[in-house]
């Protein structure tokens, strides 16, 4: 490893590649990535991603450029409407509850369609997202939630693309290479790393134009979830890397004095297959125990009670959030259940027989005693739950009979109305079909935390990270990723984390290779 080189970024996520990326492309001579895990988790969270990006877009003819699987005959056949500026950050701020920092929110969202198209061109293949992002119906598909791009082969392709693009412009990426230590001068500018090498020793790596930091939150580290998120969050399943344990959030916060920002008890957790590993995810499967086809079916605990409203937004901005709901249920666990007509909708990649364990009967009472055996408590309330939501879907449709059922957006079919309302459960306010057709289907879900919120203050257009004692940026220290706090708030929209990482890594390293580029000048100057 080089004693010197020109930019450090720390960590082989999306937001390290594309901050190793962006400072080679503006003029840095040697970037060095130094990843803590083996080559065999490259990618950090990364690569447990379906590989989804939220960004704006203008239509159609704006995405089709970027993206290899759509064909002529297949262009007319697509609905999309476009996804504007307004429309991103309004959403932002409605998942959020208007908490987000407005700089990096704007950075974000002005800066989203720039950036995917920037990744394009460093070797990313985008693709539309048929399978998760659009439903066919009447032979055309319906793109909703505002996002339609993903990634080939998803989260697994796009760190393989990261590395591809990485070989191609000469970065020098170091697996099994935490760092301990980042290092300081006398004046308090962050000139570098010390490396724990795989012999136990260490080195030291100097950094003319800085260190960025892209090394994750502390999603893998329980006892840091329980101090900043709150009771039983040790037992939430780890969806991606088991690497993320925050090491370089304590020391740029310990260390270097950097702000914390953002939202430490909040996180991003979803719905997470209960069969799944506990303390890591899948590295072949990865993203598919993800069961997100709850908005087409009902949830319950395992007193069998419902506890959330399945239909209370599109999937992009509940599933991020369900995940806290169930862990907060007793047992932490829930079952996800629903007819012939709901299980049409799955999509294989999630509810496969060799992807879940699949309890399935042709009558709802058989399923309550399978229930029973997987930990149901009450089949009885179980059985009376699905009965008054029958009920509630019934009365609205004769009160409603004009209501027609569209998955493709929010279509008020509830099971509110002016004669009936749930007592047993929260009403369904979208997507209310009854549970009647057999066969009957349910799987057991608990929560799975895929990334805190919790983060480091960042300025907005350099990703320089703020002091704590200044209020000014820490000379030689940036931030990407997960690490970026104030962002998110108690929920996020699906697709952003993807996005935010490019964007903030981008930025990140373009300062510290224009920071690099004085450095060299003033060496040149000295020697002459």
């Amino acid at each position: 490893m080089p004693e010197t080189v020109d930019v450090i970024v720390i960590g082989s996520g999306n937001a390290g590649f594309s901050a190793a990326a962006s400072a080679k492309e503006n003029g840095a001579s040697n970037v060095v990535v130094l990843e803590k895990a083996p080559i065999s988790w490259a990618g950090g969270n990364s690569t447990f991603t379906a590989g989804a990006y939220r960004t704006v877009f203008h239509g159609l003819q704006d995405v089709l450029p970027l993206v290899n699987n759509v064909t002529p005959e297949l262009v007319d056949k697509i609905d999309m409407e476009p996804y504007t500026e307004n429309d991103f950050m309004a959403d932002l701020k409605r998942i959020c509850n208007n908490r987000s920092e407005p700089a990096l929110a704007n950075a974000l969202v002005n800066e989203s369609n720039s950036t995917t198209k920037w990744l394009a061109k460093n070797g990313i293949k985008f693709q539309l997202s048929f399978n998760r992002q659009a439903y066919h119906i009447n032979g055309r598909y319906r793109f909703w939630g505002g996002m339609v791009l993903k990634v080939e082969d998803g989260g697994k392709g796009l760190t393989k693309q990261h590395q591809a693009n990485c070989k191609r412009l000469g970065v020098d990426v170091r697996y099994d290479s935490p760092v301990v230590r980042v290092l300081t001068d006398n004046s308090g500018c962050v000139n570098g790393v010390t490396v724990r090498k795989a012999d136990g020793s260490t080195q030291n790596v100097f950094s003319r134009g800085g260190v960025i930091l892209c090394a994750g939150g502390f999603e893998a580290n329980p006892q840091m979830r329980v101090q900043h998120l709150g009771p039983n969050w040790d037992l939430a399943y780890v969806r991606g890397t088991p690497f993320n344990t925050g090491d370089l959030l304590k020391i740029a916060i310990n260390d270097l004095g950097a702000r914390p920002s953002g939202n430490w008890s909040g996180c991003h957790s979803t719905c997470w297959d209960y069969n799944a590993p506990t303390d890591a995810g899948d590295q072949n499967l990865t993203n598919q125990f993800t069961k997100s086809g709850y908005p087409l079916g009902l949830m319950f605990n395992n007193t069998g009670a419902r506890f959330v409203d399945e239909g209370e937004d599109m999937r992009n901005y509940t599933y991020a959030k369900f995940g806290r709901a169930i862990l907060g249920q007793p047992d932490g666990v829930a079952f996800q259940v629903w007819d012939a007509d709901g299980t049409s909708w799955l999509r294989d990649e999630e509810y496969a027989s060799d992807v879940v364990e699949r309890l399935t009967s042709d009558s709802i009472e058989g399923l309550a005693r399978k229930l029973g055996e997987k930990g149901l408590k009450n089949k009885q309330l179980f059985l009376d739950s699905i009965k008054e939501y029958n009920d509630g879907v019934s009365a609205f449709r004769k009160t409603n009979p004009n209501a027609v059922f569209d998955p493709s957006k929010k279509d008020a079919v509830s099971t509110r109305s002016t004669t009936k309302s749930l007592l047993l459960g929260p009403d369904k306010t979208n997507w209310a079909q009854p549970i009647l057709m057999p066969p009957f289907l349910a799987v057991k879900v608990t929560c799975g935390v895929t990334f805190t919120f919790g983060g480091l203050k960042t300025e907005s257009q350099s990703a320089a990270v703020i002091s704590q004692t200044t209020g000014l940026p820490i000379p030689g220290l940036y931030c990407a990723g997960e690490m970026v706090g104030g962002l998110y708030f108690g929920n996020y929209p699906g697709g952003s984390g993807l996005t935010a990482g490019a964007v903030f890594g981008r930025k990140a390293g373009r300062e510290a290779a224009l920071r690099s580029k004085l450095f060299r000048k003033a060496d040149n100057r000295s020697s002459l």
